[in-house]
């Protein structure tokens, strides 16, 4: 198995850490931001523009995936890297929370999720243990349990019913990934809202059956900020501390630089990329609307302080252009920037984090994120 994590600097004044995961396709350095590339690609650019931004893993998504292309076609590439023709890490997220959200009737039983395609509603059953098959057959690096997700706010006996069946199938999981060895790894997802005593119930269950890697899963699905980074601030440092820590599905730049004070590791987003598509960019200062009238004229790029391919070589005005125009090529530019962004912050905090000096360099970013608003 080729997979190893260790932490190599730990701040002395907050829970920050960094650290080197070592895959199949890759050594990843920690913490880190992971683009969302849903599809078996990273919307709107390629494996040479994520590679120019400091992408060092992206995402995939087992739902999407196993239904298209279809695991019979990615067979016939040894996988989705060389089908998408990305040759470092993939990590898959199970697929709960877009059968949960997107499929048509779905409908949670013991086995697992039955649901009708979104496509073309056609009937599925993905069981725990297919879903660690199909994320072997899609040649993920790290692989997630299959979990069940709930929306927020949930009742008590929701919220632990679906914690009691996530460990059951957490187990299941487990067990079918020892049944057929292969290179990737498993990662547990720790459920339990945003009730502290459910998420300690969680983690102690996933602790028991021994993942090498664990998410926190259910934050950022409609509950208060103040509350989610309660959730994670509570629930971090209950996580096994040699192993990765990755939270799901988070979040703006300032929500990753407070996480990973909290002990963190791991992150993905469709924000940077979304966001891009609707002509918000990420700065220094904070976010800006490409669309505004008065970048019609401004000469400057995006971010002055940025050395992406964007703002090297165009303007805000030009952006403005092209949005306004509804060019295809703004949809490229921007999403370079904003994952240079968002990646490039990812190497300043891991810096940071070596050199004793993260809480300054969180402080003055967050506070600086504030004045651009």
């Amino acid at each position: 198995m080729h997979f190893d994590f260790h932490i190599s600097a730990v701040s002395t004044e907050t829970r920050a850490r960094t650290g080197e995961l070592a895959t199949p396709h890759g050594r990843v350095q920690t913490p880190v931001f992971m683009p969302v590339g849903t599809l078996g690609s990273v919307k709107a650019v390629s494996p040479e523009d994520l590679s120019g931004c400091g992408a060092q893993i992206i995402l995939g998504n087992t739902y999407h995936l196993y239904l298209r292309p279809g695991c019979d076609v990615l067979d016939q590439f040894g996988g989705l890297h060389r089908f998408m023709n990305w040759h470092k890490p993939i990590l898959t997220d199970s697929g709960g929370f877009q059968i949960f959200s997107l499929a048509k009737l779905s409908r949670v039983t013991e086995s697992g999720f039955s649901f009708q395609s979104h496509i073309d509603g056609s009937a599925h059953l993905i069981t725990p243990e297919d879903a660690i098959h199909i994320q072997s057959r899609i040649g993920s690096d790290i692989i997630m349990c299959l979990d069940q997700c709930i929306s927020y706010p949930a009742s008590e006996t929701a919220t632990q019913n679906a914690l009691a069946l996530t460990s059951r199938w957490a187990a299941r999981c487990k067990a079918a990934w020892l049944e057929n060895p292969s290179q990737n790894i498993l990662f547990g997802i720790v459920q339990g809202g945003m009730l502290p005593r459910l998420r300690r119930q969680s983690i102690d269950q996933l602790i028991e059956i021994d993942f090498p890697g664990y998410a926190l899963g259910g934050l950022s699905v409609g509950e208060p900020k103040q509350l989610m980074m309660e959730t994670a601030d509570f629930s971090l440092p209950l996580l096994p501390v040699e192993k990765p820590r990755y939270i799901m599905g988070v979040g703006t730049p300032a929500d990753l630089v407070q996480l990973v004070g909290m002990g963190a590791d791991m992150f993905d987003c469709v924000m940077p990329t979304r966001n891009a598509r609707n002509g918000q960019l990420f700065t220094s200062t904070g976010p800006l609307n490409i669309n505004n009238a008065r970048f019609r004229t401004d000469t400057g790029p995006i971010d002055p302080n940025c050395s992406c391919y964007t703002c090297r070589n165009f303007s805000r005005s030009y952006l403005h252009h092209l949005y306004r125009s509804r060019e295809i090529l703004v949809y490229r530019l921007n999403t370079i920037h904003n994952l240079h962004f968002y990646l490039s912050l990812m190497a300043d905090v891991r810096q940071a984090i070596r050199q004793d000096r993260f809480r300054s360099f969180a402080s003055a970013f967050c506070q600086q994120q504030k004045s651009g608003f």
